[in-house]
């Protein structure tokens, strides 16, 4: 059976990364969360005290960057690992939240996050969610599937996924932070967010993560049964 890339595109708190992560354990394909490759550059320059606006920090910092997913038995997922350290738990901080869209806006990081994401790709067999996956890592995957939904589903969303660690957390802040992510990938210079031409667009406002998974997971089949 052949294989494909499948790209999962869209806005903060679609539900990208929980439709891959099934898609992916469907089909037996890995998954690959791009998103958390750029939340842990922005941890790493964080916990390094880089200044992301000078060029010489950057790319020094970028050679000193190892990151890899590793197999987590027990949550049956990938989880990404920053020069050999589990980091999948703290990236998903508001903290990293509030400054990742500045940092994946960086040209150099992009180019190091893409090539990195294409390698991955080589030997197909995987799905891959991100900004910008469909159009500018992997413009010729088989598969291209844009997510949407209201902003008052993703905040809420966002607000349930964040409370349990923050309780403190307002769900003024969180639609803040969301609305600027917006803003930041949708306008940025390099790879903003946009739809692919070939992409297949799924509003999940009003539908289960299993409902999205059937659609998805229909038309992925029929085109690896061609």
């Amino acid at each position: 059976m052949k294989k494909i890339i499948i790209t999962i595109d869209g806005w903060s708190s679609c539900g990208k990364s929980t439709l891959a992560r099934q898609l992916a354990k469907e089909l037996g394909y890995v998954y690959v969360d791009s998103g958390a490759m750029y939340r842990a550059i922005t941890l790493y320059f964080l916990r390094n005290h880089i200044d992301w606006t000078d060029n010489k920090e950057v790319h020094e910092a970028l050679m000193n960057i190892v990151i890899d997913f590793e197999f987590n038995d027990k949550s049956e997922q990938s989880e990404i690992t920053l020069n050999g350290e589990n980091v999948e738990y703290v990236i998903r901080d508001l903290v990293i939240a509030e400054k990742v869209s500045d940092v994946a806006a960086i040209k150099e990081v992009r180019s190091f996050a893409v090539a990195q994401q294409q390698k991955m790709g080589e030997k197909k067999g995987i799905v891959m969610d991100g900004r910008d996956i469909g159009t500018t890592v992997f413009p010729d995957a088989e598969l291209k599937i844009f997510m949407t939904a209201e902003i008052a589903v993703r905040v809420e969303r966002r607000f349930k996924e964040l409370f349990e660690k923050n309780p403190n957390i307002t769900i003024e802040e969180v639609k803040s932070n969301l609305e600027m992510r917006d803003y930041i990938d949708s306008h940025r210079e390099v790879s903003p967010l946009r739809k692919a031409e070939d992409a297949i667009e799924l509003d999940n406002s009003d539908i289960s993560t299993q409902e999205q998974l059937d659609f998805a997971l229909k038309i992925a089949e029929e085109i690896i049964s061609k």
